[in-house]
């Protein structure tokens, strides 16, 4: 290569190199500015509301009767926020030592979400260590049919005086 063409491959390459940040910053800025409008776009709401649940225990698969795991069949109804229904299984491990057990459950709920009609899967996982409990319950992703596609979100359970009431904080974006 001739000095000549030293210089103007140098000249390219400083050019370059100083287009470049440029350009990426200009690339990085567009990508923020879309990811903003995307998360703008995603509003957190809360259902809050009460439910009647009936657990019903059905015979465990290949598990002697004696044994420590379960299996029970969840019927729900909601009220509130969320109206409709919901059933699935649990299945349950109790422990020689009293307040100490866990469960795991999937539950499909059919019905309105502040207005909008569908279906979705909740996923239940609860420990309870000594009295000491652990529930989380989430939606299991891209389960929302209807007007309920691209629902996220996560659900609390509480019950005082024998009555069960949830809230429930969710998204819903209009898909992937």
């Amino acid at each position: 290569m001739t000095s000549r063409g030293c210089r103007t491959a140098g000249l390219r390459g400083a050019i370059l190199l100083s287009i470049s940040p440029v350009a990426v910053a200009a690339d990085q800025s567009q990508l923020a500015a879309v990811s903003a409008a995307h998360e703008e776009a995603v509003v957190t709401m809360r259902a809050r509301g009460t439910f009647d649940v009936k657990l019903t225990p059905e015979a465990p698969a290949d598990t002697p009767a004696d044994s420590a795991l379960g299996r029970l069949r969840i019927v729900k109804q909601f009220q509130g926020d969320l109206e409709g229904s919901g059933g699935g299984q649990m299945l349950t491990a109790m422990t020689p030592v009293e307040g100490s057990a866990g469960y795991v459950a999937i539950e499909r709920v059919r019905g309105t979400l502040h207005g909008r009609a569908g279906t979705f899967v909740l996923q239940h996982s609860g420990t309870m260590s000594r009295g000491k409990q652990h529930l989380t319950i989430a939606v299991v992703p891209d389960s929302g049919t209807g007007e309920l596609v691209g629902l996220a979100g996560q659900m609390v359970i509480t019950i005082a005086n024998g009555k069960h009431s949830y809230e429930f904080e969710y998204t819903l974006s209009a898909g992937p």
